[in-house]
């Protein structure tokens, strides 16, 4: 068990597999259809699992790398910037585009893309369900745009990853902080919507 443990690769493979055999298994007993349900409820999952990346990592920057940067002596530091953020970086930014791309499949999948993202102006007829998850969609749209086109750019300039003026890097490092700092205001209004909307209107 301890080499199966010490290595995170095939941690995550027969955690992959536990998940799926209880996705399977349990359908195979009866108690719901290998139809439609099931591949809503896959990518659901498949969302879910993605969002917890990114705003794991978002919170992670926030709460504990900025706040404790300034305490660590400097000769430490470039530890943080040539391997740790630089890895953290790779998967928070993967995790917010994977996160947009399976909650767009989810509201495919659930019939309610256009309907949620023109917050219930373009629906049949007018539902607060629409609105209230279109207003958490457009939120994490802007949240993902953010870390893409403003926070990794930036990231790169302040760590180094890229060729820049050495009075780049103060610069780029705290427009990287406030626009960090900005996803995790928007993170919980949003999350309040992704997840009160599939409780608060069925």
């Amino acid at each position: 068990m301890a080499a199966l443990l010490s290595n995170l690769r095939n941690t995550v493979i027969v955690s992959l597999v536990l998940a799926a055999a209880f996705f399977v298994a349990y359908g195979m007993t009866g108690a719901y259809e290998f139809g439609g349900g099931f591949w809503q409820a896959l990518a659901r999952w498949t969302h879910v699992v993605s969002g917890i990346m990114w705003i794991g990592l978002l919170w992670y920057f926030n709460f504990v790398q900025m706040p404790t940067m300034p305490k660590i002596p400097d000769e430490l530091k470039p530890a943080i910037g040539k391997h740790i953020a630089p890895a953290a970086l790779f998967w928070f930014r993967w995790g917010a585009a994977f996160t947009v791309l399976t909650g767009i499949i989810v509201a495919v999948l659930r019939g309610y893309l256009v309907e949620s993202l023109s917050f219930g102006l373009l629906a049949p007829s007018y539902s607060p369900h629409y609105s209230f998850l279109g207003i958490g969609m457009w939120l994490a749209l802007i949240m993902a745009f953010n870390v893409w086109f403003i926070i990794w750019p930036n990231q790169k300039i302040a760590l180094g990853l890229v060729e820049a003026e050495a009075d780049a890097k103060p610069k780029a490092a705290r427009t990287a902080m406030l626009f960090s700092r900005t996803n995790t205001l928007l993170s919980l209004p949003m999350l309040v919507t992704m997840a009160g909307a599939q409780t608060l209107f069925g």
